[in-house]
């Protein structure tokens, strides 16, 4: 939200107060400051001058020399390089020594060999907006000399994250409110909106009828004839401009003015574009409305609408209908002010993705007993601007609905809560009344307190509690160490978990990714096919873009389109990793989550050296080796997965590690790497993170170095040229032979022309190693181990040992 000071300070004076300390007081009260503006200028140094004439700059074609008249008697001299004025024309001139926004002093130099004494201002240079295309051209009737600040007076701009609990600081007279309890400052002239001098009359059902009145318990309608509609007067469409809105024409501004003001969100309607009287009821099921966007939006059956007899005129709390809007040519308004539901407006705006300053607050919801109120106000201002003559009485129907009551404040509680044993009643009182609320009875340890209808927050006595915290502010909360030690639990466990499974890989050279958990059906389809991306996607139902309609089922897609950022920044050896969560729909048509770790590798092995050759780029057995580095794992194999590739994958297969399926690893499809003009080939896996921590139930074992020496024996065998190496491998890790320690393969050789080995044939070389625990091996003792694991070799599987 937007907030004017100088619109603050009409309600209450501020001027005690440094922008700076304001911040920190909203603050530390719990309103959150995300920016402040400076808009205009303080110095005197910035007036008003007239361009009397001017020339090209004998130097350079884009600029002008002009001579100008700053009110002193003298001329002067101005090097310009806008285009947008003409002899005559009145502009802003900021003399020798004046300070602009951002710190930009302006001084008297040369442009190009020419005296340039000031510089004629754009309004960007100004702090008026973002338009720097040329200089900002004044009315006509600006004296010459006279200070800009007189002329357009400057403003600070607060830009505040209101929480929802808090609808009442969305009006400056709200936050004026806040401040006048903060600073203890009087407000000026506070009006009362909850009593209204304006007499009710129940409408009639050919007047207003309300059809829906949980949604809409209160609806008031007053008809003003004879309004002369135009731009607004310059003071309010400066309090609307300061704040970002954009003036339209008088009846519009002041409905706005009325809403940044107190609070209250009215709509006007032209009257003779109504058929009939106004019907607050829900849409009928695909019914349609042109809203004042210009966009049509087709509606359901439990969004409420403002109707005539005919058709809907406006989707309530959200924004009007274009048929019925107030244009120049509008004679007679209906000026509505209603309550409506927060909730119903709320589901309405976020279906419709339509969201306008209106909804904003009516999702919060308003002061109920303001309705009428603000009706009073805007009627006032659309009289004294747009004149005409209003109706002497308003028309309502419904009630306005009782939000707040009476809470009772056990002070004992209260100050056990705070910390403040010494803090007096009187105090306590003195805080809740300066936050506008009203006591009603007290008791020694007790007071009763009517909460007004503004803060529709205050519901319970911790509430009262916790206003009574930010006011005298935590500093007065003494700070005790109150912490204990608490058990190991299974979050913890979860934690440190995932902790050592970033460290593994962080220790290996990769890099975690943090990607969006919302992505594109292109992304989706691209990766699993949009067969299978339909079968087990969550799809949003109301998406924020284009590229975030999907809940991811897999965490790949992310780290590709990661990759393909890095490779367009010029990097090309990848090495990423995400934890993170994804979304399954199941065949039922309920969806679960799932904890899964997905690792991206392509590129050398190494990085590029001055000194050395150029690296090998990886292959998949390196990503298996860092598969094999994380913890709780032990034997990893591959099993080609049954199911056929997706359309960006090739070679598919499974991760076991015993009977526990980890998830699958795969090579992204040649075609899909050079969408992302990747230079060598990408290995993507992706892990359950549940099946790799049932690996790891037990604290890590380790073994003694040992005393004594290994001997190795190298065995060559012809095997069938499909015969898969983790069943080789299989073999030697069920080995039971005493001595055998391990075996690794050092070479695979294979001849498609069939020269030096049968085509359906290969060659396969492993190294094993042999070791006692207890003393040096003798060689005969090794070459019987050895000859033993050969026969049984060659027993189980279709191999010949090369001897």
């Amino acid at each position: 939200m937007q907030v004017s000071l100088s619109w603050l300070s009409t309600h209450l004076d501020l001027s005690s107060y440094t922008v700076p300390q304001l911040s920190d007081l909203l603050t530390f009260a719990g309103v959150e400051v995300e920016g402040i503006e400076e808009r205009g200028v303080t110095t005197d140094k910035v007036v008003v001058a007239q361009i009397d004439s001017f020339e090209q700059h004998p130097n350079a074609d884009k600029l002008s020399v002009c001579k100008v008249n700053d009110g002193s008697g003298t001329p002067r001299q101005i090097v310009c390089g806008a285009k947008n004025f003409k002899a005559g024309d009145k502009v802003p001139l900021a003399l020798p020594g004046a300070v602009l926004p951002g710190g930009f002093a302006i001084k008297e130099g040369k442009l190009r060999g020419v005296d340039s004494m000031g510089m004629l201002c754009s309004g960007k240079e100004l702090g008026l907006g973002d338009d720097h295309s040329g200089l900002l051209i004044l009315d006509a009737a600006s004296p010459v000399g006279k200070p800009f600040n007189e002329l357009v007076p400057s403003d600070v701009l607060f830009d505040l994250e209101i929480t929802p609990n808090r609808s009442d600081l969305l009006s400056h007279l709200g936050l004026a409110r806040e401040l006048a309890a903060l600073t203890g400052l009087p407000l000026k002239g506070q009006r009362d909106y909850a009593k209204p001098s304006t007499q009710t009359k129940a409408a009639a059902e050919d007047e207003v009828v309300i059809k829906a009145p949980e949604a809409c318990p209160l609806y008031t309608a007053r008809i003003i004839k004879g309004v002369k509609v135009g731009p607004s007067p310059e003071w309010l469409r400066r309090r609307l401009e300061s704040i970002g809105l954009r003036p339209i024409n008088s009846i519009v501004d002041i409905t706005n003015y009325v809403m940044m003001e107190m609070g209250q969100s009215l709509h006007c309607f032209d009257l003779d574009k109504l058929n009939g009287g106004i019907v607050v009821r829900t849409a009928a099921e695909g019914e349609k409305m042109v809203a004042l966007d210009g966009q049509s939006y087709a509606l359901q059956a439990d969004d409420l609408v403002i109707a005539d007899s005919e058709r809907p005129v406006a989707i309530a709390g959200v924004m009007g209908g274009e048929e019925t809007g107030v244009t120049e040519a509008t004679v007679n308004v209906l000026l509505e002010s209603a309550y409506f539901a927060p909730s119903g407006i709320r589901r309405t705006s976020r279906r419709l993705a339509l969201s306008s300053d209106s909804s904003y607050r009516f999702e919060r919801g308003i002061d109920p007993q303001q309705v009428q109120g603000g009706s009073e106000f805007a009627t006032k201002l659309i009289l004294e601007i747009a004149g005409g003559k209003a109706d002497e009485v308003v028309l309502a129907a419904g009630e306005a609905p009782t939000k707040v009551g009476e809470v009772t404040l056990d002070e004992n509680r209260a100050r056990k809560l705070l910390g403040t044993p010494d803090m007096a009643g009187a105090e306590i009182h003195g805080i809740l009344e300066k936050l506008g609320l009203t006591k009603r009875a007290t008791t020694e340890n007790e007071s009763h307190w009517g909460i007004p209808t503004y803060r529709l927050d205050l519901l319970r006595p911790v509430d009262l509690i916790e206003e009574v915290a930010r006011v005298v502010g935590l500093e007065r909360v003494p700070s005790r160490q109150a912490a204990v030690a608490v058990p190991v639990d299974a979050a913890d466990r979860a934690y440190d978990f995932a902790m050592s499974l970033r460290q593994a890989l962080a220790n290996r050279g990769f890099y975690e990714a943090q990607t969006l958990r919302l992505i594109s059906t292109a992304q989706l389809a691209d990766s699993l096919g949009s067969a299978d991306a339909a079968s087990i996607a969550v799809a949003v139902k109301n998406p924020l873009s284009e590229d975030h309609t999907t809940l991811r089922p897999s965490i790949v897609p992310g780290l590709v389109a990661t990759a393909a950022l890095n490779i367009r920044q010029g990097t090309h050896r990848l090495r990423f990793f995400e934890l993170g969560r994804v979304f399954l729909k199941l065949p039922n048509g309920s969806s679960r989550e799932e904890e899964r770790l997905a690792i991206l590798l392509s590129g050398p092995v190494s990085p590029s050296s001055w000194h050395g050759r150029e690296p090998q780029p990886a292959d998949v057995h390196e990503l298996m080796g860092a598969i094999q580095s994380l913890p709780g794992l032990g034997s990893v194999k591959l099993e080609p997965k049954k199911t056929k590739d997706g359309p960006s994958y090739l070679l598919t297969s499974e991760l076991r590690a015993g009977n526990r399926n980890l998830g699958w690893i795969a090579q992204l499809h040649p075609s899909r790497a050079r969408q992302i003009d990747a230079r060598n080939p990408v290995y993507v896996v992706e892990l359950l993170v549940s099946a790799l921590r049932q690996g790891s139930a037990g604290p890590a074992k380790f073994e003694e170095l040992p005393r004594f020496p290994g001997m190795t024996r190298d065995v060559a065998m012809e095997v069938p040229a499909d015969l898969a190496h983790a069943k080789v491998a299989a073999f030697f890790a069920s080995q039971k032979e005493p001595l055998f320690v391990s075996s690794e393969v050092f070479d695979v050789f294979a001849d498609p022309s069939g020269q030096k080995i049968a085509k359906d044939r290969k060659s396969i070389a492993w190294t094993l190693t042999y070791r006692a625990s207890d003393r040096t091996l003798e060689t005969a003792e090794v070459d019987a181990a050895h000859q033993r694991i050969l026969a049984a070799l060659e027993k189980a599987l279709p191999a010949t040992v090369r001897r």
